[in-house]
């Protein structure tokens, strides 16, 4: 357990990040899921729909320091090449 105020605070605050960051991902890991189902299931409105909502969390995550560039360059790739093959 840390022994000095900057410490503590500094604590406080990595858990709050922990938590914001926790939760984003896991909206983010929802958003490729609703677009790889609407894809599977031949819905092609409803993909294009999620697609867009999926390529702005991805870019969202980039510019947080989430996640890397190649990682949501990647994912965007592989999304819209599911929903283009439809």
């Amino acid at each position: 357990m840390a022994n000095n105020r900057q410490q503590i605070k500094r604590n406080t605050q990595n858990e709050k990040r922990r938590l914001a960051n926790a939760s984003f991902k896991s909206s983010l890991k929802t958003a490729i899921k609703n677009v790889e189902t609407a894809a599977k299931n031949g819905e092609k409105d409803k993909a294009i729909e999620a697609l867009n909502l999926a390529y702005k969390k991805l870019d969202k995550s980039v510019a947080k320091g989430i996640h890397h560039k190649n990682y949501a360059s990647r994912q965007k790739s592989r999304l819209s090449n599911k929903v283009n093959a439809m």
